[in-house]
């Protein structure tokens, strides 16, 4: 029972397929084939999964999926995406069917699981360097002339190493690149507009490449100063447009269009504005947005951070909270401590810790929220400890929901996530490839 919009994507497998005892979230005691999840009258207020289980809130997605798909056609940008987030075809599917251009992914592997589902566009945002890694990709281009790829450069040495695999692998198309201007002090791309104006001409020089575009990704300008982040992001940018525009000068780049493209994360719409009304270009711009968080959003950093975009863009209404992880209470061995059934492997800690939200006895009725003093102080492996007041009820057996913080590393822990309805009953279930 899969009800998101499959965007083209070939899916059945996934639905088909026999899921056997010992899954994670599930209370299987004999196989049950996937699609069969949604008819078996599963709630999780009603204690009829295991726990720990992660859920996905179906209202919040689809609300968050039309808020994109606004917000990218009130802007004037196209969106892609970043598939690695989930890593989960089936919302591919739902993204590319509410209008995503094409996915965002980071690795070759990502790049094949995609293809294999049918998704017929990426952007790598990341450098192909292994000699594996470039091979498989050229594969995928070589045996579907249909797929529709780019990837990044930041270095002469990767420029020529993609060179001699194109010739080696004679392509009958040449290999799309986009020239990535970095930070300093951060992750991979050019350090200096000067620096990438220089790979942009060997790229453009290079047998069997061609210059698509520039990328960047202004998502790492975050510190606690955010006055100066959104100064610093701005001048990013403008770097950017700077950079398209003198490549355009000098008539390097390729394609029917330039692609633009940068993260998004939570400055969306500081992006979206910087990108508008390129004017005096010698063909068009295509705005590329690669968030990939926006689908779930969070209850941690995306929430704190969209909070401010949303008092930027004057809305009252932004993207929704739409993935939590639900644990049990398995011991309350002091006053003010419950120790939970889930922990490191079941949620993302590497940002804040997950907040603990609500709490429901099995059985009918809502779940209540929790005191605000409620917190998790720590998390092990397969436990995490709330502390909470002592004259607080929750008792042993208790269920407790968890919103997270950075869903990119909560997804990559569970092969398989139940989409819920408001009242928490299982409609279907997802799957993820990492």
């Amino acid at each position: 029972m899969f009800t998101l919009p499959k965007g083209g994507l070939s899916l059945a497998s996934l639905d088909e397929q026999l899921l056997h005892p010992g899954v994670k979230g599930l209370p299987l005691t004999e196989p049950l084939r996937q699609g069969a999840i949604g008819v078996q009258g599963w709630n999780v207020l009603q204690a009829d999964t295991s726990f720990p289980v992660a859920v996905l809130k179906t209202a919040a997605l689809r609300h968050n999926l039309d808020w994109m798909r606004d917000f990218c056609e009130r802007h004037g940008a196209v969106l892609a995406p970043h598939g690695k987030t989930t890593m989960c075809p089936q919302l591919f599917g739902a993204q590319l069917a509410n209008g995503a251009w094409g996915m965002t992914l980071a690795t070759a592997p990502q790049v094949q699981v995609a293809h294999r589902f049918g998704v017929r566009r990426v952007l790598l945002a990341n450098q192909l360097v292994a000699r594996a890694d470039i091979a498989s990709v050229l594969a995928l281009m070589h045996d579907d002339p249909d797929f529709d790829f780019y990837a990044l450069a930041d270095s002469v040495d990767g420029v020529d190493r993609l060179s001699r695999a194109v010739s080696a692998h004679a392509l009958a198309r040449p290999l799309p690149l986009l020239v990535e201007l970095g930070i300093a002090g951060r992750r991979a791309g050019c350090r200096t507009a000067e620096e990438a104006l220089t790979i942009a001409r060997a790229i453009a020089a290079a047998p069997g490449l061609q210059l698509a575009g520039i990328e960047g990704y202004e998502g790492l300008l975050v510190t606690h100063d955010r006055a100066a982040d959104v100064q610093a992001v701005d001048a990013y940018l403008a770097q950017l447009v700077a950079l398209v525009r003198q490549c355009d000068a000098e008539g390097l780049f390729g394609g029917a269009q330039i692609l633009l493209s940068a993260g998004g994360s939570s400055y969306f719409d500081l992006v979206a504005r910087a990108f508008q009304d390129l004017a005096a270009i010698s063909r068009p711009i295509l705005p590329i947005l690669r968030s990939g968080c926006y689908l779930t959003s969070d209850h941690g950093l995306y929430h704190r951070h969209l909070e401010e975009l949303n008092t930027r863009e004057s809305l009252a209404d932004g993207l929704r909270p739409a993935l939590e992880v639900w644990s049990m209470v398995q011991s309350r061995p002091e006053p003010t401590l419950a120790i939970l059934t889930m922990g490191k492997r079941d949620a993302s800690y590497d940002v804040d810790l997950p907040t603990p939200l609500l709490a429901h006895r099995p059985g009918p009725g809502q779940p209540r929220q929790l005191a605000q003093g409620a917190s998790i102080i720590k998390m092990n492996d397969q436990h995490a400890y709330l502390r909470l007041s002592e004259d607080d009820p929750l008792a042993v057996g208790d269920l407790v929901g968890c919103g997270i913080s950075h869903p990119c590393t909560t997804f990559d822990k569970w092969p398989l996530l139940l989409a819920v309805d408001d009242d928490y009953g299982v409609r279907y279930a997802v799957n993820t490839f990492f």
